[in-house]
């Protein structure tokens, strides 16, 4: 579908799938200008699902017909998802719990930019060309001790606990992670669940994404490329391409911020500058 924001003008396909051995799908999934986002709740069959639908309702309510959003409402949407999946969890016997990845369209300097954030281990990539970055970094017991200098980052494909996640809105650190970038136009965007990183090396998911054409064949051929890899998890993608409307070149300034469930540790963007992971 082709939507716009202003004068952002985007073309976007979104692909949730149960996987090949999960009972359900436990992945939910929000592609409405101006916020896409993918969340994979925990907690079984039972709970996760409503964590993970919890957690996209909270956002959606700050969906605005196409109209920009703010740094302040996406704030606000993580605060709200948190206590609606504290809701679900006590419910329950086991708990529940959801990772969330996202990007939102708000105004920085007058120009549109992404607001990317995270919590746990879905995550979002930039492909540019043949070239495909990781921005987004995973809260997950693998991820830190790579940070630690105590594993390679490629050894946590063969990890046994890679899964094992550190953050999770409805757990009792909720923080996310943000980062700022301008929206650049011929730049595309992926949103994703691990249940697609798990099948897939970031290899073969910037080679899928140079290969397969436009946002709705390259959102499929990612689903089933992780369903022929075993498809042990649902599998949720959301494959976005900025038509008009952004910056021209590459984006030279990518600032991070932390967002809080009840507000932010200092000022929604710091003068951090936070490099863009490469995931090739």
């Amino acid at each position: 579908m082709t939507a716009s924001v202003q004068r952002v003008v985007v073309n976007v396909a979104a692909v949730t799938d149960r996987g090949q051995k999960r009972q359900a799908n436990e992945d939910s999934v929000l592609a409405e200008q101006p916020i896409f986002l993918v969340a994979d709740g925990m907690g079984g069959y039972d709970a996760g699902d409503l964590a993970s639908q919890a957690v996209v309702a909270a956002f959606r309510e700050f969906v605005t017909g196409g109209e920009l959003t703010t740094l302040d409402e996406v704030r606000d949407a993580l605060g709200a998802a948190d206590d609606a999946v504290d809701t679900v969890s006590a419910g329950t016997k086991r708990g529940a719990g959801s990772t969330v990845a996202g990007i939102a369209i708000v105004e920085h300097d007058g120009r549109p930019h992404w607001l990317v954030f995270n919590v746990g281990d879905s995550r979002v990539y930039r492909h540019v060309g043949s070239e495909l970055e990781q921005i987004t970094v995973d809260h997950s017991l693998g991820q830190e001790l790579v940070d630690q200098g105590r594993m390679r980052q490629d050894e946590l494909a063969t990890f046994e606990k890679r899964n094992v996640i550190t953050r999770a809105i409805g757990a009792p650190d909720s923080t996310a992670d943000s980062w700022l970038m301008p929206v650049t136009n011929g730049e595309r965007l992926l949103v994703c669940s691990d249940g697609l990183t798990s099948e897939v090396n970031d290899e073969a998911i910037r080679a899928t994404l140079t290969m397969s054409g436009g946002p709705d064949s390259a959102a499929e051929a990612l689903v089933q490329r992780a369903n022929r890899a075993g498809g042990r998890d649902n599998i949720t993608v959301i494959v976005l391409d900025v038509v008009s409307g952004g910056a021209t070149g590459e984006p030279t300034d990518t600032t991070g911020a932390r967002l809080t469930g009840s507000g932010l540790t200092d000022s929604m963007i710091d003068d951090t500058t936070i490099p863009v992971r490469s995931g090739v």
